[in-house]
């Protein structure tokens, strides 16, 4: 499948744009979802933004929408809920469906099917009382790092080294979610790579001199480090790219999709985690992947709507 669009922008009919939301994204997604609106409408597509809100229901009945461009990050939006309410209504979207988005967005169960594939992900454990993360202390060693299973966007993580650390970081954790995911920490360099209509961008290596590529690296700060290319050699640059496909296979994503790999010191890569809705903000990495694939951000968002006329035209 070409990368490019083929179709006249106005045969997308009039797209809604969402974003915003309830999530603990919603600035991100505001910032996303307006680089995406005024890339449509200066390609010529009949684009209108709708920020998510409690009157969305009755925008959805009283505005003509022929296709949504979903820019929503998080819960509400990335998590299938807003993908069914979209299929009730007949609407076609971008990217992945109900099933793929809500496995995704669940860094638990996502792990479990990787697993069950023989996929490497790091190991972990659950964290629900003060006796799991003894529990988990004692079998995963230190250092680990908690996640809140339902977040995106780094929000609610942290590293931590100890268990008095390590039960302060899950009852903050807990703060986002009732589900709060530890696991085992892996040194060495991170990856994100892109996926855009079945193939796999160029991946991108990331540095920061923070302790890890937290929600300031990825929003705000200026001395976050993007290499592209991404230092591999052509061996294993390969190999991470072909992991990626195998693992967005596994969940089953569809248009786009972007996922976060770490590489330890032996070499070996670790997937943590697919988005299927990533952030298309000035410092978004999918933007980034794509430049070096020869798309610019107008092509690009072109190219995740031609998608959606594709899959659910």
């Amino acid at each position: 499948m070409s990368l490019h669009s083929t179709l006249d922008p106005k045969g997308f009919g009039r797209v809604a744009v969402l974003f915003g939301g309830k999530s603990a994204e919603r600035e991100v997604s505001l910032k996303s979802g307006n680089a995406v609106l005024s890339a449509l409408q200066a390609a010529g597509v009949d684009a209108f933004g709708i920020d998510v809100g409690d009157d969305f229901l009755a925008r959805l009945n009283s505005e003509k929408i022929d296709r949504a461009f979903i820019v929503l990050h998080g819960r509400g939006g990335e998590d299938g809920s807003m993908q069914g309410l979209l299929e009730c209504a007949g609407i076609p979207y971008t990217g992945s469906g109900i099933l793929a988005s809500a496995l995704a967005m669940d860094k638990l169960r996502t792990k479990q099917v990787w697993h069950s594939l023989g996929l490497p992900t790091p190991r972990h454990a659950v964290l629900t009382s003060q006796a799991d993360c003894e529990a988990a202390a004692a079998e995963l060693g230190f250092p680990l790092i908690v996640k809140p299973a339902h977040e995106g966007s780094s929000i609610g993580m942290a590293k931590v080294d100890s268990v008095e650390t390590l039960t302060a970081a899950w009852q903050d954790a807990a703060r986002y979610d009732s589900q709060v995911l530890v696991e085992q920490w892996i040194a060495g360099p991170e990856y994100t790579i892109a996926v855009l209509r079945g193939e796999v961008l160029p991946p991108i290596g990331l540095g920061t001199p923070h302790t890890f590529y937290d929600y300031d690296a990825k929003y705000l700060a200026d001395d976050t480090q993007y290499r592209i290319p991404c230092g591999l050699s052509a061996e294993k640059e390969a190999e991470l790219k072909e992991l990626t496909a195998r693992a967005c296979e596994a969940v089953g994503t569809q248009g786009w999709a972007r996922a976060d790999v770490m590489q330890d010191a032996s070499g070996q890569f670790w997937l943590l985690e697919v988005n299927t809705v990533p952030g298309m903000t000035d410092h978004s990495l999918v933007p980034m992947a794509a430049r070096a694939a020869g798309l610019d951000f107008q092509q690009l968002v072109l190219a995740i709507l031609a998608d959606s006329v594709e899959a659910r035209g």
